[in-house]
């Protein structure tokens, strides 16, 4: 039996939180000792070029399986879908930053924003509402403060996870719209919290 439109809506977006999630491990080999930062960096991109050959097959030679159907939202269906933005997002940020930074950026978006997600009702073109915003931004201090307060100094440090929590909550509560098309804030949220970052270690770093 099928389930109604919401019950089914809802499924789904409960699976892509899911999956969402998954990425919090990228690094744990590393804070693990397993991996070295370089060895982490060419998994990435590995990963990441499995994921551009993975759309390749769905948007170029039309390999659209049960997977891609059932996680792939409607807005989607004919452009670069979430899960590949989000590889996009988390290989940049270790590609382009230290671990201290790197890992509080990708569980900004890894963590933060299925969490978030949970809380907000929008439409993917609208704003979330003030809860998201405020649970997106706790959260994402909180995953930040236990790197940058043990590199940074106390009070630096708390400055420099605020920094990087207050635009990764913005880039999740407001989705650009570009001709109509929402940016999927797995693209945004990542370089948005570095740039926070960044801009505070040079200030008070």
């Amino acid at each position: 039996m099928s389930l109604p439109a919401a019950a089914w809506r809802e499924r789904v977006e409960f699976e892509r939180r899911l999956v969402h999630a998954g990425g919090t491990l990228y690094p744990v080999p590393y804070l693990l000792g397993w991996l070295s930062w370089g060895e982490t960096r060419v998994f990435l991109g590995v990963a990441l070029a499995v994921v551009f050959a993975l759309e390749f097959l769905r948007l170029v030679v039309g390999l659209d399986h049960a997977v891609y159907r059932t996680l792939t939202r409607e807005y989607e269906a004919d452009a670069l879908a979430g899960y590949a933005l989000y590889q996009v997002s988390m290989t940049g940020a270790v590609l382009l930053l230290s671990p201290t930074l790197a890992i509080p950026a990708m569980w900004m978006l890894s963590v933060g924003d299925p969490v978030s997600g949970a809380l907000a009702d929008n439409d993917a073109t609208e704003a979330k509402r003030p809860a998201a915003w405020i649970a997106m931004f706790l959260v994402c201090f909180g995953l930040a403060v236990p790197f940058t307060v043990p590199a940074f100094g106390s009070n630096a440090g708390v400055t420099v996870a605020m920094a990087g929590a207050a635009p990764a909550a913005v880039a999740d509560g407001i989705p650009p719209v570009i001709r109509g098309v929402p940016v999927d804030d797995n693209l945004t949220i990542p370089p948005a919290a570095a740039g926070g970052m960044l801009l505070a270690v040079a200030v008070v770093g």
